[in-house]
């Protein structure tokens, strides 16, 4: 199967095109020829089943003939991370998050932190990618890096969890402290992890200090762990 992404479906329209991209990964890379099937998502939960009609290195044309919807998960993930300074790391978390199942990513900007700039439109093209890779319709949201302290002003009423390795304290595992079927929000900090001041702000926002097993994680490691581990909790209510 393949599976482009077009998020500008226009409704009632008999001819849609694909992305510049896509047209051209449909066209030169998978010598794609008009009326070859294929299946378009727009990232909001639909896939078109299709067949391409006119076949353009920049817009290659198609035409759907039937859609399919798929309902939201039972359950919702948001990581919020802060980037790493190897970029590449956090480009790794960003593509396999999605290929896991996530709905949200947000990064933020720690009193740690060593990298304070992130651009996401490279980041954008990797969770894209690892959503038609999985043959995934929803595309998770991805939010532009403020300050903590702004960051924190963005949750709801979420089952919030921040992830800390506390000193001389009881370790508490995330597998244990989330209730399925949630709604949930997990903090990971920077390498210099967090500091004390920014404990005490999520501590005064709700949140609840959460560890991922004994081991000391990396950064992106942790943002992955933390992912999966709500999505196993949440295994029996996906059938």
């Amino acid at each position: 199967m393949h599976l482009f992404y077009q998020p500008e479906i226009i409704a009632g329209e008999a001819t849609q095109h694909l992305t510049e991209d896509d047209s051209r990964h449909a066209i030169k890379t998978l010598r794609l020829r008009a009326g070859d099937a294929i299946t378009v998502t727009d990232g909001h939960g639909n896939q078109y089943a299709a067949v391409i009609h006119e076949t353009d290195l920049r817009q290659c044309a198609f035409r759907i003939k039937a859609v399919q919807t798929t309902p939201p998960r039972p359950f919702s993930v948001r990581i919020c991370v802060a980037p790493t300074k190897n970029l590449d790391r956090i480009e790794w978390f960003v593509e396999k998050a999605v290929e896991v199942g996530i709905e949200r990513i947000s990064f933020f900007f720690g009193q740690h932190s060593e990298r304070r700039v992130l651009k996401l439109e490279r980041i954008e093209k990797i969770a894209i990618a690892a959503m038609k890779q999985s043959l995934q319709s929803f595309l998770p949201k991805l939010d532009d890096a403020v300050s903590f302290g702004e960051m924190l002003k963005t949750i709801g009423d979420e089952q919030r969890f921040i992830a800390h390795l506390p000193a001389n304290q009881p370790l508490v595992n995330l597998a244990k402290q989330a209730t399925e079927a949630g709604q949930y929000v997990v903090l990971i900090g920077p390498e210099g992890d967090f500091s004390d001041t920014e404990i005490q702000q999520a501590l005064a926002a709700g949140f609840q200090v959460a560890t991922l097993g004994p081991n000391r994680l990396r950064t992106e490691t942790a943002a992955l762990t933390a992912c999966q581990i709500l999505n196993f909790i949440n295994q029996s209510s996906m059938g």
